[in-house]
C-alpha cells in the first residue's frame, strides 16, 4: 500500500476530537501513504453517517469511552466483509477474546500478529511501562510468574482525559500530586497482569503530578527472593536481550546512570515515541528498582497507535 503509484490508506479517526484522537491525527499528518478522512462535527454522534464513513475506509481508529468503542465495533463489523480494520485506544478489548494486544515489542512474534489483525486493542500507557519491565523477566525465568509485584507509576495529567486537564488547566483545583486508584482495582490491572505473563495480581499504584504529560512507572525488586538471588546485571541483561535490535524501546546501561544524579525526570521523553528501561540497584542492599519513562501521549498512547497503524497497513 505504500508503493509508489498506490493509492493511499484510508483512516478514520472515530473520536478525533479528544486528547488521543487530536495526537494521532497530528502523527498521521505526517504519514505521506495515509489519508485521514474525518466527519462533520455535528454528525459524530450519528450513527448513519459514521458507518457510511466506516464503510469508505480502509482502517479505523476508535477513540472513544468504553462503551461507545464496543458499539462502535459492532457498527463496523456489521459491515461484514466490507468492514474496515480497527485500532482501539479504549480499554474495552484490551483482555477481549479475538482482539490483538497491540505491543508490538511483547515478544519475537507480536509485531506479526498486530500485521494480520482485523481487531488491534491499543495498550495503557500504565500497562506500556510495566509489561515492558516485567514480561522479558517472567520469560527468562528471573522473575516467578506468581511472585507479588507491586508496580508504582506517575503520569501528566492528560492521561486523565477531559475532567482532569480541566481540573488542571481551567478551574485549577486540581491537587499538585495525588495517588488514585486506592480501591486496587484500576482498569488497567487486567492487561498489565495478563501480558506480563504473571499468574499472581499485582498491585498497581497509579498517580497524577501537575505536568501535562510524561510518565515513570516502577517496580521495587528485593534480589534476595528471587530465585537464584541474581545482581542488577541480570536483570539488564535480560532487558537488553529481549529488546536487542528494536528502534523504539531502549535499555539504558548502568554505565549510563552515573550522568543522571540519582533522579530521573518523567518528562525527558514528551513529545516523542520512545520507552526508557532502567535497572536501578544498590549491591550492598541487594535491592533494585526497575523504571520505564515514556511519553504518556506518545508510546503510551497516539505513538503506539500509529505504530500499530503503520503495521497494519504495511507502511
Amino acid at each position: 500500500m505504500s508503493g509508489a503509484g498506490k493509492a493511499k490508506a484510508r483512516v478514520f479517526i472515530d473520536g478525533e476530537a479528544g486528547t488521543t484522537g487530536l495526537e494521532i491525527r497530528e502523527r498521521l499528518a505526517a504519514e505521506p501513504a495515509i489519508e485521514v478522512a474525518s466527519i462533520a462535527p455535528e454528525q459524530r454522534k450519528d450513527a448513519g453517517a459514521r458507518l457510511a464513513l466506516m464503510a469508505d475506509v480502509d482502517l479505523v481508529v476508535l477513540c472513544l469511552p468504553d462503551a461507545a468503542a464496543v458499539d462502535a465495533v459492532a457498527l463496523a463489523d456489521g459491515l461484514g466483509n466490507r468492514a474496515p480494520r480497527i485500532v482501539d485506544a479504549s480499554t474495552a478489548h484490551r483482555v477481549a477474546e479475538g482482539w490483538v494486544y497491540g505491543f508490538p515489542e511483547l515478544d519475537a512474534h507480536q509485531a506479526d500478529a498486530i500485521r494480520a489483525a482485523r481487531h488491534v486493542a491499543n495498550p495503557g500507557c500504565y500497562p506500556t511501562g510495566g509489561i515492558a519491565l516485567l514480561r522479558p523477566l517472567v520469560e527468562a525465568g528471573i522473575l516467578p510468574a506468581d511472585f507479588p509485584v507491586t508496580v508504582n507509576a506517575v503520569s501528566g495529567y492528560s492521561g486523565g482525559g477531559r475532567s482532569m486537564i480541566e481540573a488542571y488547566e481551567v478551574s485549577k483545583e486540581a491537587p499538585l500530586f495525588e495517588l488514585y486508584g486506592l480501591g486496587l482495582a484500576h482498569k488497567h490491572v487486567p492487561e498489565l497482569e495478563r501480558y506480563s505473563g504473571l499468574t499472581r495480581r499485582p498491585i498497581f499504584v497509579p498517580s497524577v503530578g501537575n505536568f501535562r504529560q510524561g510518565m515513570l512507572v516502577s517496580v521495587p525488586l528485593h534480589l534476595d527472593l528471587l530465585p537464584g538471588r541474581p545482581v542488577a546485571a541480570d536483570i539488564e541483561a535480560a532487558l537488553a536481550a529481549h529488546y536487542k535490535g528494536l528502534t523504539q524501546v531502549r535499555v539504558v546501561p548502568a554505565t549510563e546512570h552515573a550522568r543522571l544524579g540519582g533522579r530521573l525526570d518523567a518528562l525527558t521523553l514528551n513529545g516523542s515515541d520512545k520507552l526508557e528501561l532502567y535497572v536501578f540497584s544498590n549491591a550492598e542492599h541487594r535491592q533494585a528498582v526497575l523504571v520505564a519513562r515514556l511519553d504518556n501521549l506518545g508510546k503510551g498512547a497516539a505513538g503506539a497507535a500509529v505504530q500499530n497503524i503503520r503495521l497494519m497497513l504495511g507502511l
